[in-house]
């Protein structure tokens, strides 16, 4: 069969092979590098006119105001939504990574006994109200930089109501 000499060549020359692979593949994203990772600012390189002006265009993407869109909220559909915080935040009263949120609107910003609260929240914001709550679910980390929270936040304005809505009908 094999002697343990063919054996460990064989193997040696798959490690180097792949050394070769990874340098050259390290090389090759150097070389040609286009940007786009996380959390950069790149310029754009070139714009090209479509004859509309930019606020034209955000003002059509706007939409309903917050208030609108939570007096026609689904509580089912925020429900849903909530999935996407039980890995952090709980709804039984008991604090997990983050402070439970039964009885959060309307309750006093860093109000939860027990939970160690990073500050700045308190510094942005005085009480969870659902404008508040809105303002930050959208960007937790732009709305309150120091954050603790490293979700990314909701950019749906539809989803942030029936959130809100979820857990205004959780109550405290």
């Amino acid at each position: 069969m094999f002697d343990t000499m063919t054996i460990t060549k064989a193997g040696g020359a798959l490690c180097g092979a792949l050394l070769i692979f990874l340098l050259g593949n390290w090389v090759a994203e150097t070389l040609y590098a286009t940007g786009g990772g996380h959390g950069e600012d790149h310029a754009q390189a070139y714009v090209i006119d479509t004859g509309e002006s930019e606020d034209a265009g955000a003002a059509e993407e706007e939409g309903p105001d917050f208030a609108t869109l939570l007096a026609s909220a689904n509580v089912d559909d925020g429900s849903k939504v909530f999935g996407k915080c039980k890995a952090c935040h709980k709804i039984d009263g008991s604090n997990a990574t983050g402070p439970h949120l039964d009885g959060v609107v309307d309750r006093a910003v860093g109000a939860v006994d027990g939970y160690s609260y990073s500050g700045a929240m308190a510094a942005v914001f005085e009480t969870w109200t659902p404008e508040n709550l809105n303002a930050f679910l959208e960007n937790p980390k732009g709305a309150a930089p120091g954050t603790k929270m490293s979700f990314s936040g909701l950019k749906k304005a539809e989803d942030r109501a029936n959130l809100v809505a979820y857990l205004q009908s959780l109550g405290g």
